[in-house]
């Protein structure tokens, strides 16, 4: 579960709060599944090396976020279920109400994009953009372009916490309830125009422009949204 010393290290130096982050990470990835049972307290102090009371404490943490429920005189189970819990999700999610997240969420990505992005993130948000505007009128291929200049509109936050979360809304992004609009939403008129919309976006963001990045998301958003209602 620790790859090397340097890392166990690492973890030590930073006490529950990391050894709490450490378990999140390997329970989200699938290192401990629905229901498992995790090691004992005594047997996680001594893989970080730490006081058996450092590692309640970071167990403790994990109850909180309600990925584990811990048992008296039986220990500590996982309750996160992974990938059910996102079909259940991506079942209940409309796509007006996916729509109404992304206003909550882009926004803020796009600030801190113009705040964080290096040269390297403004090339990768390049080449998606070339590629979402290459689509034509295509429905299916513009939407994929789309996921792709949003989602390196997400990595460009250099934020790891709202990666991971666009990355559940992107996925959310292809139900089936979404895939039956797209020929009806997506003319070729509404795809020029939202192209634009990507293009002054990125412009904003390579100016390093905060209030004029979050307004074009924010507009592009909100114009989604009326389309998505026949307005």
């Amino acid at each position: 579960m620790v790859e090397n010393k340097a890392e166990t290290a690492r973890i030590q130096m930073g006490g529950a709060n990391a050894i709490a982050n450490h378990l999140r990470n390997a329970i989200i990835e699938g290192s401990f599944t629905y229901r498992e049972r995790m090691p004992s307290e005594r047997a996680l102090a001594q893989q970080f090396g730490a006081a058996r009371g450092t590692i309640r404490s970071a167990l403790h943490q994990l109850e909180e976020m309600n990925l584990v429920t811990r048992r008296a005189g039986s220990g500590s189970f996982v309750c996160y279920r992974g990938y059910a819990d996102h079909e259940d999700i991506t079942e209940l999610t409309s796509p007006l109400e996916l729509i109404e997240v992304r206003l909550a969420i882009e926004p803020a990505m796009a600030r801190l994009a113009v705040i964080n992005a290096n040269a390297q993130d403004l090339e990768r948000m390049a080449d998606t953009l070339h590629r979402v505007e290459t689509a034509g009128a295509d429905p299916e291929l513009f939407s994929e372009g789309d996921e792709s200049f949003h989602m390196s509109l997400a990595e460009s936050a250099r934020n790891p916490l709202m990666l991971w979360l666009y990355r559940h809304i992107n996925e959310v992004r292809g139900h089936a309830q979404w895939t039956a609009r797209k020929d009806k939403v997506l003319t070729a008129q509404k795809i020029k125009q939202y192209n634009q919309q990507h293009r002054d976006l990125y412009t904003a963001i390579s100016r390093r422009d905060v209030d004029e990045a979050e307004q074009v998301i924010r507009q592009h958003l909100i114009q989604a949204r009326a389309d998505l209602l026949g307005q």
